[in-house]
Protein backbone atom coordinates (compact mmCIF):
# COMPACT_ATOMS: atom_id res chain seq x y z
CA UNK A 1 0.00 0.00 0.00
CA UNK A 2 0.98 3.57 -0.76
CA UNK A 3 -0.62 6.45 -0.60
CA UNK A 4 -3.80 4.92 0.17
CA UNK A 5 -3.89 3.09 -3.01
CA UNK A 6 -2.49 -0.76 -3.25
CA UNK A 7 -0.44 -1.87 -6.02
CA UNK A 8 0.86 -5.39 -6.77
CA UNK A 9 4.69 -5.94 -7.52
CA UNK A 10 7.03 -8.71 -7.24
CA UNK A 11 8.67 -9.76 -3.64
CA UNK A 12 12.40 -8.38 -4.78
CA UNK A 13 11.52 -5.16 -5.88
CA UNK A 14 9.26 -4.29 -3.20
CA UNK A 15 12.31 -5.30 -0.86
CA UNK A 16 14.38 -2.69 -2.46
CA UNK A 17 12.31 -0.10 -2.73
CA UNK A 18 11.41 -0.38 0.80
CA UNK A 19 15.17 -0.52 1.50
CA UNK A 20 16.19 2.32 -0.44
CA UNK A 21 12.65 4.19 0.97
CA UNK A 22 14.29 3.72 4.44
CA UNK A 23 17.34 5.03 3.26
CA UNK A 24 16.30 8.40 1.66
CA UNK A 25 14.56 8.82 5.09
CA UNK A 26 17.33 8.17 6.88
CA UNK A 27 18.81 11.50 5.38
CA UNK A 28 16.23 13.21 4.82
CA UNK A 29 15.81 13.26 0.95
CA UNK A 30 13.26 12.01 -1.64
CA UNK A 31 13.10 10.95 -4.78
CA UNK A 32 11.08 9.23 -7.92
CA UNK A 33 11.25 5.77 -8.74
CA UNK A 34 9.76 4.03 -11.88
CA UNK A 35 8.68 0.08 -11.28
CA UNK A 36 7.20 -2.31 -12.81
CA UNK A 37 3.24 -2.99 -11.07
CA UNK A 38 0.46 -5.52 -12.25
CA UNK A 39 -2.84 -3.07 -13.23
CA UNK A 40 -5.92 -4.66 -14.45
CA UNK A 41 -5.74 -8.50 -13.20
CA UNK A 42 -2.50 -9.42 -15.32
CA UNK A 43 -1.68 -5.97 -17.33
CA UNK A 44 2.02 -4.98 -16.78
CA UNK A 45 2.49 -1.46 -16.22
CA UNK A 46 5.28 1.12 -15.07
CA UNK A 47 4.39 2.94 -12.57
CA UNK A 48 5.87 6.20 -10.55
CA UNK A 49 6.16 6.55 -6.77
CA UNK A 50 7.73 9.16 -5.05
CA UNK A 51 9.52 7.64 -2.04
CA UNK A 52 11.39 9.59 1.24
CA UNK A 53 10.80 10.85 4.48
CA UNK A 54 7.01 10.59 4.49
CA UNK A 55 6.36 8.21 2.57
CA UNK A 56 3.88 5.27 4.18
CA UNK A 57 4.73 1.90 2.43
CA UNK A 58 3.47 -1.20 3.38
CA UNK A 59 4.63 -4.40 1.88
CA UNK A 60 2.01 -7.69 2.07
CA UNK A 61 2.49 -10.83 0.58
CA UNK A 62 -0.68 -11.92 -1.76
CA UNK A 63 -1.57 -14.94 -3.82
CA UNK A 64 -2.33 -13.84 -7.60
CA UNK A 65 -2.56 -16.02 -11.16
CA UNK A 66 -0.76 -13.62 -12.84
CA UNK A 67 2.78 -14.86 -11.69
CA UNK A 68 5.87 -13.31 -10.15
CA UNK A 69 6.74 -10.16 -11.30
CA UNK A 70 10.84 -9.72 -11.66
CA UNK A 71 12.64 -7.17 -12.66
CA UNK A 72 16.82 -7.37 -12.24
CA UNK A 73 17.95 -4.33 -13.57
CA UNK A 74 15.05 -2.15 -11.50
CA UNK A 75 15.83 -3.84 -8.42
CA UNK A 76 20.27 -3.67 -8.79
CA UNK A 77 19.37 -0.11 -9.85
CA UNK A 78 17.55 0.31 -6.24
CA UNK A 79 20.32 -1.51 -4.39
CA UNK A 80 23.14 0.66 -5.86
CA UNK A 81 21.18 3.75 -4.69
CA UNK A 82 20.76 2.43 -1.56
CA UNK A 83 23.96 1.53 -1.33
CA UNK A 84 25.14 4.90 -2.31
CA UNK A 85 23.42 6.46 0.46
CA UNK A 86 24.63 3.87 3.21
CA UNK A 87 28.37 3.58 2.84
CA UNK A 88 30.09 1.00 4.70
CA UNK A 89 33.15 1.57 5.89
CA UNK A 90 36.01 -1.35 7.32
CA UNK A 91 38.35 -1.78 9.69
CA UNK A 92 42.05 -1.47 9.01
CA UNK A 93 43.59 -4.62 8.61
CA UNK A 94 46.02 -5.22 11.44
CA UNK A 95 49.71 -4.83 10.23
CA UNK A 96 48.24 -2.90 7.45
CA UNK A 97 49.86 0.15 5.87
CA UNK A 98 47.30 2.51 8.07
CA UNK A 99 46.81 0.24 11.14
CA UNK A 100 49.96 2.24 13.01
CA UNK A 101 48.33 5.73 12.47
CA UNK A 102 45.21 4.37 14.86
CA UNK A 103 46.54 2.82 17.73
Amino acid sequence: MYAGGEYLTGDEIALALLEYSESLAEVGEAAMVEIQIIADGDKRVQATFLIGPASQIVAIDVETHAGELVDDIVVEELRLLTRKLRPVGFPAEEGGAYADEYE
